[in-house]
């Protein structure tokens, strides 16, 4: 009886020692959660949802362990091995394009930029009324969508997340600094470089005596966090509804330092966003006075971010979960 009660005071204490482990003031689960707070806003609820599921599993495991060892307090100590490895588990990754998506919100986040998100499903005036995109504009045809309803002011799914920077507008006090990441869709035939859905993170800054110039230097900064130091930017004169003058972004191929390869087609330089001035019919539209205040925008495909930064040639990879694709990325994850 003697070599018993030893054996299972034994037992004990090894499963009391795996409770501290686990979940004692400095355990690892324990530490899991203290990290929680630091991980992104939007990233909460998912996460912490796993980490209560492991919180209840480990728990759960340990009163089994003490159940059993009440139950048979004699047996061998072999059974009740905690030494012993437990049943494997293979563990999940981040998709590259969350990888992505949370690597330019952080960029900008260091820059003063706030989160701001909004529905998918919206309607014709956030979408395109209250961006100066006339009924019948020819622009409208850029961004053809899947619309849900009809009428006078039709319901639709987003085809930009500039939606959210209307719903900013009507809603925030001046000044306005934000980024607006979300999945948009648009009818476009699916290919290596098109898809019907895909991701996009825009920027607004409206305030008083914003200029181009500024503009310029925030995407300067953000292309060399992004790719590199070294990293140069081009602007080229273009065309967008809502903002004046407009411009495309390409930045130095990272690959071949601008001298001129494939990926960037001879050229040294890759495209990455579009930007430009807040038009100030947008400004007037969404109750703004445009001739105290001035802004500008910019947005850019978090597919395409994905695609430069790790030379990926077809973003449908993207969208087909394809194991053998994943796990490539998870040596950066």
């Amino acid at each position: 009886m003697a070599e018993i009660a030893e054996l299972t005071a034994q037992k004990e204490s090894e499963i009391e020692e795996l409770r501290i482990r686990l979940m004692g003031k400095k355990g690892e689960i324990t530490q899991l959660f203290d990290d929680f707070r630091n991980v992104l806003p939007e990233q909460k609820r998912e996460l912490g949802q796993v980490l209560n599921t492991l919180k209840v599993a480990a728990s759960q495991k340990i009163d089994e362990l003490r159940e059993v060892l009440e139950q048979n307090p004699g047996e061998s100590s072999s059974a009740y091995d905690l030494t012993k490895p437990g049943d494997l588990v293979e563990l999940g990754g981040r998709h590259p394009i969350s990888v992505t998506r949370d690597e330019i919100l952080s960029i900008f986040n260091k820059f003063g930029y706030v989160l701001a998100e909004g529905p998918e499903i919206e309607d014709d005036w956030h979408v395109f009324g209250a961006l100066n995109f006339p009924p019948e504009h020819p622009a409208r045809d850029m961004q053809d969508t899947f619309f849900i309803t009809s009428g006078d002011n039709p319901v639709l799914l987003r085809t930009h997340t500039s939606s959210v920077q209307v719903r900013a507008m009507e809603k925030m006090k001046l000044p306005i600094r934000i980024v607006c990441p979300g999945r948009v869709f648009r009818n476009e035939a699916i290919s290596a470089r098109a898809h019907c859905i895909f991701h996009q993170v825009e920027g607004l800054y409206i305030d008083k005596k914003v200029s181009f110039a500024d503009l310029k230097q925030a995407v300067l900064l953000f292309a060399r966090e992004m790719f590199g130091e070294e990293t140069q930017i081009r602007l080229r004169p273009s065309y967008f509804p809502f903002t004046e003058p407009s411009a495309e972004v390409d930045v130095s191929c990272n690959i071949c330092k601008g001298k001129g390869c494939n990926i960037c087609k001879g050229t040294g330089w890759l495209e990455i966003m579009g930007c430009g001035m807040v038009d100030p019919n947008v400004l007037e539209a969404n109750g703004i006075d445009s001739t105290q205040y001035t802004g500008f925008a910019f947005g850019m495909g978090i597919e395409r971010i994905a695609m430069l930064k790790w030379q990926v040639k077809d973003l449908r990879h993207y969208f087909e979960n394809d194991i053998r694709f994943l796990k490539e990325f998870d040596t950066v994850i």
